[in-house]
């Protein structure tokens, strides 16, 4: 598995951020191709102080598929969006996800 992680500091107007992010921006990552599931939260928690404001985190099967959904035309729909409410910014990472050993 893949995983494509979107990290978002605090936004000039944190009501703004929530209502669009649910109601115009996720709607649009529902349309992308390949992500076997996705997640968000507002409540991101950092010691000893808070740098994010918001997170989303996706499953892809594999980096392949995570980039073919990220360079598709819904893909770069979703990344030409970040700007109409993420004024603070948006850290991407992604990377292979290794299962531990318990």
């Amino acid at each position: 598995m893949h995983k494509l992680v979107v990290l978002y500091p605090e936004p000039a107007d944190p009501e703004h951020f929530r209502d669009y992010y649910v109601t115009t921006h996720l709607p649009l990552v529902a349309q992308m191709p390949g992500p076997l599931a996705y997640r968000y939260s507002f409540d991101v928690a950092a010691a000893p102080e808070q740098l994010y404001f918001a997170i989303f985190e996706a499953d892809f099967a594999d980096a392949a598929a995570m980039t073919a959904s990220r360079e598709s035309p819904e893909g770069r729909r979703v990344a030409a969006d970040v700007a109409n409410y993420a004024t603070g910014g948006a850290v991407v990472l992604h990377y292979p996800v290794r299962d531990g050993v318990v």
